[in-house]
């Protein structure tokens, strides 16, 4: 891993830099609602999952649920962050059509996790070595999510689906240390990372069950730096909040825009106004949505129907032994046991099921060989057909057969692809695919030879040559592997080239 370099936007006037601070909101797994009984259930007609509570009628009181407190104490602990035995639920006044109470049940002044650390590896968008950072981890909070209002079905109303009204949210809140859009991704994908492995939220984007909020500001080159010895936040620009992204991609194309627009506005002699916006990403720009609240705009208060939380550290200490294995800790086993890349073990650990089918593979078999032919063949193939891996056409154990078969040198790489091909396209096992099409590989040192003495009789200028320029070995090479129909051994060919031919 490479170390860490500013990222700098060209501006006008000179050099800039993007500081961000990413609020993640993360829907707790639970089959009930945060305060009530009410079903979580994704896709239930509009208004079926409403309870009493959630839709706020008169006289209804909210009672906690355990199993979201839970979650949200082992996803503190799977950020390393301090759990904190007393918390307490306020309210968020604002109104909105799709918050029947006219407030969010929200925590402020003492959520249920305080300060944590995460390392975010990063693959830089526009090439350069990978690397690594440290992201602070301000608090986590529980709070109940919104309705949704309806804006496409008559574009004279509004309609209003209270389904999600009460759900219970993790507000995941980072410090201002993200530094670029590959980052900021980067970060967001190893919360969904670890949220995925402990069990507490399943992280689908897609319907919005994981999405993050990217406060975005501009400042001059070393600027972040006196805001860190200082903790003073004048030395960083006003920050504008892009709302509900569930893309990384987009996430990264908001953020390029964000930056440039508030660069313009101040090279251009304006302000930055604190506000918040959304990002189209059909026209790849954001645009305002309102004003930026603070703290006091939301005049929160404590909630005087919920008692604060008061949570025992012999639960939390249950709840920390039984952890799984999380994606840091198998990222490290998969470097020492298999003798992986930290790359490789990377891009095998970023979730459960890739983890999995890798381990299956590797199963007594060259882990190496196993990670390249996960990694490149079988990931290359699944992105180019835009298909998730629980659509892959081959199993893991059916790669972990070819996978076997390469190593104990029945089949060349070259053979393999072709046998992968092959699998893709149904006709079955490797084993099976290699012994109906003859693929086997030539080991046979006799068969070879003859190949390789019938070659270089064939061509003795090229002798010549070689024996000046031994880097033209690879000419031989191909041309014995051509006259083997690709199935001679590569390494016996090499070998035996080189003793025929003196070199």
């Amino acid at each position: 891993m490479s170390a860490r370099t500013p990222y700098v936007i060209k501006g006008d006037t000179g050099d800039w830099e993007v500081v961000m601070g990413l609020e993640i909101h993360a829907q707790v797994a639970s089959n009930a609602k945060l305060f009530s009984g009410a079903s979580t259930e994704f896709g239930a007609d509009p208004n079926c999952n409403v309870s009493l509570v959630d839709a706020a009628m008169p006289g209804m009181l909210p009672v906690i649920n355990r199993k979201c407190v839970e979650q949200a104490v082992r996803t503190g602990l799977g950020l390393k962050a301090e759990i904190n035995l007393y918390s307490r639920f306020d309210r968020k006044n604002y109104f909105y059509p799709d918050l029947p109470q006219g407030y969010q049940i929200s925590q402020f002044a003492h959520p249920i996790v305080g300060e944590g650390e995460i390392d975010v590896d990063v693959e830089p968008a526009h090439g350069g070595e990978a690397y690594s950072f440290p992201c602070r981890i301000e608090r986590l909070h529980l709070e109940q999510d919104a309705g949704k209002s309806i804006h496409d079905m008559d574009p004279n109303a509004t309609y209003v689906d209270l389904n999600r009204s009460g759900v219970a949210l993790m507000e995941i809140v980072s410090k201002p240390d993200v530094r670029s859009p590959a980052e900021a991704a980067a970060y967001v994908k190893k919360i969904r990372a670890i949220v995925i492995a402990l069990g507490t939220c399943d992280g689908d984007m897609d319907k919005g069950n994981l999405r993050a909020d990217v406060n975005v500001s501009v400042c001059k080159p070393g600027q972040y730096e006196k805001f860190r010895e200082t903790g003073d936040f004048s030395h960083l620009g006003t920050r504008c909040e892009l709302k509900n992204m569930n893309s990384f991609r987009f996430i990264q194309q908001a953020i390029e825009y964000e930056a440039r627009r508030q660069i313009e506005i101040i090279e251009g002699g304006g302000t930055v106004d604190q506000e918040t916006r959304l990002f189209d990403a059909v026209k790849g720009e954001t645009r305002s949505m309102r004003s930026k609240e603070d703290a006091h705009d939301y005049r929160y208060f404590p909630d005087p129907d919920l008692l604060p939380l008061e949570i025992e550290q012999a639960w939390i200490d249950e709840i920390k032994a039984s952890l799984p294995e999380l994606p840091d800790q198998k990222r490290a086993r998969f470097e020492s046991e298999y003798g992986i890349s930290h790359y490789d073990a990377g891009v095998l650990i970023a979730d459960a099921d890739k983890a999995a089918y890798f381990e299956t593979v590797a199963k007594g078999r060259d882990a190496k060989l196993a990670a390249n032919w996960v990694t490149q063949e079988l990931f290359g193939y699944l992105n180019k057909e835009g298909l998730e891996l629980g659509d892959s056409p081959v199993s893991a154990e059916a790669l972990g057969g070819l996978i076997a078969l390469i190593s104990d040198d029945t089949i060349s790489g070259k053979i393999a692809k072709d046998v992968f091909a092959r699998m893709i396209a149904g006709e079955g096992e490797a084993a099976a695919i290699v012994e109906k099409h003859g693929l086997k590989q030539v080991t046979d040192t006799g068969a070879i030879e003859k190949v390789v003495d019938e070659i270089i009789a064939a061509n003795p200028e090229q002798v010549e040559k070689v024996k000046e320029k031994p880097q033209t070995l690879g000419w031989f090479v191909g041309q014995v592997m051509k006259a083997s129909g690709g199935k001679a051994n590569p390494k016996a060919v090499n070998d035996i080239l080189k003793a025929k031919l003196g070199l």
